[in-house]
């Protein structure tokens, strides 16, 4: 039997949302729910009762039909809560009344603001009428050009209590990266701060905001907010421009006017990385969204009024989406923009102690790189306010695990939790009333039917196999943009299973009714037929100190796939015969021989997106000589020249 690293104590469980929640569904039905298993079965059992149930729980603002889902049986195709009308910016700033903090922010200079929900509904309601002024209506796109600030998150709902679309990149774009994604939404209005800091120095937005003003013809206003400088110069603009402190001071605060739209209208459109091909662009829905974020934050989280999360996330990450969710659960949110590491690596666990966090997510990466590091936040910060900590972007490996629980606290509810872009959410994560174990993920989300297939499409356990999710549920993207016949949307999800979304991770579901992530499927390793997860080597990889950050490929060689592995070492480290050997050895003790890789090769850098991922898919395609789709959706694309014509590799 696997040990648990954490277990909540009884006292905790019957304080958590999921708690009252089955209290709630027992009374409602007449049932007994014995644990998160079964509630689970029931819940991916009875769509119906399940979905409708949540829609009383969370006292969803709105009008509704008595249909729940429609097409049940049919992914693809079905619909949730059709007739229904509602508002998502209505739902955030339900707690408006009030002096409790709603957003405080911090920027790594060491500056500190903060906005209560009666400041925020405010600020909302004089950028309502400043957009109205505009002409932005029901259906119109605005787009953020934008770091992690109050005001992205004041434009967004500003934007959303209109009943218009809203859509947000990172300040570290670039005009084409920008104009790949931007340039398929057309927004109306474009919100841009003058530019950005990062480690320490500062980077001016504006001469890429000429350019997008230029090339995208629907842009007929451009917002500016200062964040560089006191008051940037934005005649470059013309007529289009806008200081956002002018248009602030141009109206004054009233009452909200929400409009309600249908529970299936366009709320958000988020992108893919594009690392093999024009970005793809998500539209998801106001009532979708809405609903999954609340049983993710209420249920999967235990978000309780009152509570404090801070999500380390940049504005073009889905992450940020799902953080700012949280204001519908009555939280308050502590945003970060900056470095993670700057002044030092103490940045963050500082904030987390001193705001006392509740709730504190960040990356896999980032808590490697703390361990890396030899980062023990416990021993210098009061965490005594913090229940749950959330690892995204990656597979966390059993040593994450274990330096969290060792270096931050020890009573913790640690969630790795899985999901993507695509669903801007979760298919695993948090289970508050269980146990964690190193290495999983706690539990199979409530609603979501998620599977293991293997080869043939049948499901199994206890091996890894294709992550599928049997049932529908309203976080499914209504589609992808320019995609009128859906036939993209479906060629990507729907197609390689009859009415399963294939979701292209490599998992392995446990004993536990938890699930371990072994990578991307379609990055998945196949030497001598034998399928591996990338994260197997990764793992393993982690435990050499000398070894900053890997990325491992499979290479086609001799009609089969070595494995070749890429290292970024500390300074003034070489990778000598020694090293090799420790490296090979780590690996093949720990996993097996196949996961050994033929070739290990020392590079000055990996190749990552602006959220922070590295990408496998573009370092294969430089190996093999084929041009990498659109180089703008990275980082750091200087870094390909380290991959291309090795002749190490040719041998």
């Amino acid at each position: 039997m696997t040990k648990a690293l954490w277990e909540p104590s009884s006292a905790r469980i019957e304080s958590t949302l999921l708690s009252r929640y089955m209290q709630f569904i027992n009374l409602k039905l007449g049932t007994e729910f014995r644990d998160y298993d079964d509630l689970w079965q029931w819940s991916v059992s009875e769509l119906d009762t399940f979905w409708d149930s949540l829609w009383t729980f969370f006292d969803v603002i709105g009008h509704r039909e008595q249909e729940v889902v429609r097409n049940p049986g049919d992914p693809f195709n079905c619909e949730f809560f059709p007739g229904a009308k509602l508002n998502y910016a209505e739902h955030l700033l339900r707690f408006s009344r009030g002096d409790k903090p709603a957003l405080i922010f911090h920027h790594e200079s060491g500056r500190r603001t903060a906005l209560s929900y009666a400041d925020l509904y405010d600020q909302v309601s004089v950028l309502q009428q400043a957009l109205e002024s505009m002409g932005v209506k029901e259906g119109d796109r605005v787009a953020g050009f934008l770091p992690n600030l109050p005001q992205t998150a004041v434009a967004m709902l500003a934007t959303t209590s209109l009943g218009a679309v809203w859509s947000s990149c990172s300040p570290d774009f670039g005009l084409n990266g920008l104009m790949d994604r931007f340039g398929q939404i057309e927004p109306k209005v474009l919100f841009t701060a003058d530019g950005y800091t990062y480690n320490g120095k500062t980077f001016d937005s504006l001469d890429v905001v000429a350019g997008l003003a230029h090339e995208i013809e629907s842009i007929q206003h451009c917002v500016v907010i200062p964040f560089i400088s006191e008051h940037p110069d934005i005649d470059f603009l013309g007529g289009k421009g806008h200081h956002y402190q002018d248009l602030a001071d141009c109206y004054s605060p009233r009452e909200l006017q929400f409009t309600r739209v249908d529970f299936r209208a366009p709320l958000f459109i988020l992108f893919s990385s594009g690392t093999t091909g024009l970005p793809k662009c998500f539209v998801h829905s106001v009532g979708g969204t809405l609903l999954h974020h609340l049983k993710e934050h209420q249920l999967q989280c235990d978000i309780q009024p009152g509570d404090r999360l801070l999500y380390f996330t940049t504005c073009g990450w889905a992450m940020w989406n799902w953080q700012v969710s949280a204001l519908a659960s009555g939280a308050s949110l502590v945003l970060y923009e900056g470095s993670p590491f700057y002044p030092d690596a103490d940045a963050l666990p500082a904030i987390v102690a001193a705001e006392a966090v509740t709730h504190f997510g960040t990356s896999a990466k980032y808590l490697d790189a703390c361990n890396k590091k030899g980062l023990t936040p416990k021993a210098n910060h009061d965490f005594s306010e913090l229940r749950t900590m959330f690892s995204t972007g990656s597979p966390l490996s059993k040593e994450g695990f274990q330096y969290v629980y060792d270096s931050w606290k020890s009573d913790l509810c640690l969630s790795s939790i899985s999901g993507g872009t695509d669903i801007i959410g979760c298919f695993v994560g948090g289970n508050p009333i269980g146990p964690v174990y190193a290495g999983q993920s706690q539990k199979r989300h409530l609603g979501m039917d998620v599977q293991v297939f293997d080869e043939n499409g049948q499901p199994v356990q206890g091996v890894a196999g294709e992550l599928v999710c049997l049932s529908p549920h309203p976080a499914m993207p209504i589609g992808f943009l320019n995609d009128p016949d859906r036939q993209r949307y479906f060629n990507e999800y729907f197609a390689k299973y009859e009415h399963a979304w294939c979701h292209s991770d490599w998992v392995e579901l446990t004993p536990e009714q938890g699930m371990i992530f072994f990578g991307r499927s379609d990055a998945t390793l196949n030497p001598g037929g034998v399928r591996i997860g990338t994260s197997e080597i990764y793992r393993q990889v982690e435990n050499i100190d000398e070894v900053l950050e890997s990325v491992v490929i499979g290479q086609d060689w001799d009609n089969d796939v070595r494995v070749i592995l890429f290292v970024v070492l500390k300074p003034d480290v070489s990778l000598t015969e020694e090293l090799e050997r420790r490296i090979r050895a780590e690996i093949r003790s720990n996993a097996t021989p196949r996961h050994v890789p033929a070739k290990i090769i020392a590079v000055a850098d990996i190749p990552r997106t602006h959220s922070g991922k590295i990408t496998e898919l573009a370092v294969r395609n430089v190996v093999h000589g084929r041009p990498v789709k659109n180089v703008e959706s990275l980082a750091n694309p200087d870094s390909l020249r380290y991959f291309k014509d090795l002749e190490v590799l040719q041998v």
